[in-house]
């Protein structure tokens, strides 16, 4: 059978709708993203309550809230989707604090649009990719901890501890 993918599904927070745009038509040149764009924080908030996202692009400043509260609200909520800041905002001090509050990358706006939109791409697909990786290392260790409490009830614990630590040794 052929192999079926689905496209990285990204929400898009901008108030500048030429902005918005732009990036999606970049963004989903290749067919490997879709982007789903919001003009206000409180807009993606809605979108959200309909629909999952892969990963989050968000701007700096906006007038309900800034990219930074965004995330921290996002987080707040023990959401770990990955998020970028993608802002004309170059301030060491925005950047520091994105990535405090638990931002997955910085892509700055400006420049030449093409490498520009070829970084935010490129930062989307290993987003998600480590993201992905992450979720399969966290159900695996759920599914290895299921295991070995199915072989202590069966087995006792030290057989199950040797079982186990051959296996991993391997």
């Amino acid at each position: 059978p052929l192999y079926h993918y689905q496209p990285i599904q990204v929400l898009h927070v901008d108030d500048d709708p030429n902005i918005l745009a732009i990036t999606k038509v970049f963004l989903e040149h290749s067919g490997q993203i879709r982007v789903n764009s919001c003009s206000s924080v409180q807009e993606a908030f809605e979108y959200l309550l309909r629909e999952s996202v892969d990963v989050f692009i968000s701007d700096y400043e906006m007038p309900d809230m800034t990219g930074i509260e965004f995330l921290q609200t996002i987080r707040g909520h023990n959401c770990d989707t990955p998020f970028i800041l993608f802002t004309g905002r170059g301030r060491e001090s925005v950047v520091i604090s994105a990535m405090n509050s638990g931002a997955t990358f910085y892509v700055q706006k400006g420049g030449d649009p093409k490498s520009q939109f070829a970084e935010l791409s490129d930062k989307i697909l290993k987003a998600c990719r480590q993201y992905r990786d992450q979720q399969k290392v966290r159900h695996l260790s759920r599914i290895f901890q299921v295991l070995r409490e199915v072989g202590d009830a069966v087995f006792g614990n030290e057989d199950t501890r040797e079982v186990f630590s051959r296996l991993c040794t391997r």
